[in-house]
């Protein structure tokens, strides 16, 4: 006799079921697949909000926009997810596959990896 992995009852059906319901492989599956802690959470947070900001006012893949604007948008230069060194000195800051690299005067310049 199997049980549910999720609330222990006993399953009825195929062989290889391990849920009684959907509902119970949905709340198994929520559980283990959720971010294990607050901390990984507010991180995945503020790298989507920036990632947002970024897509929204770079629209065209290259654009020019100022720290201030960034700013104001709310978006958090603490948090990216990889820099890319060129070969020419420039350091781009990347959230995944939007970009941005500091200028002169607080103006950034942004742009958008082809994937």
């Amino acid at each position: 006799m199997k049980t549910c992995l999720e609330c222990g009852e006993k399953i009825i059906g195929r062989e290889d079921k391990k849920f009684c319901t959907d509902g119970c492989r949905n709340a198994y599956n929520n559980k283990i697949n959720k971010d294990s802690t607050n901390f990984m959470r507010n991180i995945n947070n503020k790298l989507r909000k920036n990632y947002r900001i970024l897509s929204e006012l770079n629209t065209d893949g290259k654009s020019k926009t100022t720290k201030a604007k960034l700013f104001s948008k709310g978006f958090d230069f603490q948090f990216f997810t990889n820099i890319l060194q060129t070969k020419t000195g420039n350091t781009y800051y990347f959230l995944y596959d939007q970009g941005y690299m500091v200028l002169d005067n607080d103006f950034y310049m942004l742009v958008k990896k082809d994937i």
